[in-house]
């Protein structure tokens, strides 16, 4: 029986690098295609001898449409883009330019080679500060680039299905943790700023009062959630995918442990994020599985791995964030 080929965009980054995983347990060949800009060989070196899997070192903006990459296909996962809020403050034209017209770019490349299954990874920022739990009909209320950009690629996802029929899906993930999750310098990620703070003996920097929730959600239960969704015979559905139990950022500091030191509240942030996940329950027979407290465990057994991450204090997070406050503060 022929293998099942898959693409991975992003495929060596934080939840790209989780689907290779599961896709090669599964037994698919896998493709990647990465720039590693984000991504990092590092997250799939345990695989790289692997027959089943070939990585193209490509920006997803500048590969050729006609690349043999797309060719005989039969699932096409799109993770690669660019995150984090601040820099898409400060460079909202490479926000757009990725994570719109690169989503773009490979919707042309399935077109071209009529790949028929495409499975979308959007962002809950879509959403803005939304009432909460929030489902999938919740109204739209992009608050800077990133939100957008990421928003406007699920719309051309959509369009190209429509007009194209490439069968396309959504999966808006919230909260989103585990290993390899992003180290780079850019402040944003709580998990890789809480362990370099950790590791050095420093505070947590908590901001707010700490009392802020979010929806945690697995790396490997999001890798399930969009195998899940390749599977079925859905077309242009937009899922929620969070664990459904949001927590709080102090119990998050509990659990890592050390000293807090508290800093101003950010505009712009929601207090409460939280995913109605009734509908991914109920079609995609999904449900998390891994408890937070498992997660930030088997987190912590790997600490080390965020040894050279950048340390933020209380001066360089509010150098870091100064266009936050500037352009969200009104």
């Amino acid at each position: 029986m022929k293998k099942k080929v898959c693409l991975v965009t992003g495929g060596a980054g934080f939840i790209g690098s989780h689907m290779v995983d599961l896709l090669l347990a599964k037994n698919y060949t896998v493709r990647i295609l990465d720039d590693l800009s984000g991504g990092h060989i590092k997250n799939i070196k345990h695989n790289l001898n692997n027959k089943n899997l070939s990585i193209e070192k490509k920006d997803i903006t500048k590969i050729s449409t006609t690349n043999k990459i797309f060719k005989n296909l039969d699932y096409v996962f799109h993770f690669a883009g660019k995150g984090d809020i601040v820099p898409s403050i400060e460079n909202p034209k490479n926000y757009i330019n990725t994570n719109l017209f690169g989503t773009v770019n490979i919707l042309e490349g399935c077109r071209n080679s009529k790949i028929k299954n495409f499975i979308y990874a959007a962002s809950s920022s879509c959403y803005g500060i939304a009432k909460t739990p929030t489902s999938e009909n919740h109204p739209i209320f992009t608050l800077y680039p990133y939100a957008l950009s990421k928003y406007q690629g699920e719309q051309a996802t959509f369009h190209w299905s429509k007009v194209y029929k490439i069968r396309s899906n959504s999966i808006r993930i919230f909260n989103a943790y585990g290993p390899r999750v992003r180290t780079t310098g850019v402040y944003g990620a709580v998990f890789g700023v809480f362990f370099k703070q950790k590791l050095a003996q420093k505070p947590l920097t908590i901001v707010g009062n700490g009392k802020q929730k979010r929806d945690y959600i697995y790396v490997t239960d999001v890798a399930d959630a969009f195998f899940k969704l390749g599977k079925s015979k859905y077309d242009r559905q937009i899922f929620n995918l969070g664990g459904g139990d949001p927590k709080t950022v102090n119990y998050l500091a509990n659990l890592i442990g050390g000293n807090k030191i508290f800093i101003p509240k950010r505009p712009g942030e929601p207090d409460c994020t939280w995913a109605d996940i009734k509908k991914i329950k109920k079609k995609l027979k999904w449900k998390p599985t891994v408890s937070f407290e498992e997660g930030v465990k088997e987190m912590l057994k790997e600490i080390n791995n965020w040894r050279d991450a950048p340390l933020w204090n209380k001066k360089n997070i509010k150098k870091a964030t100064k266009n936050w406050f500037k352009y969200l503060g009104n």
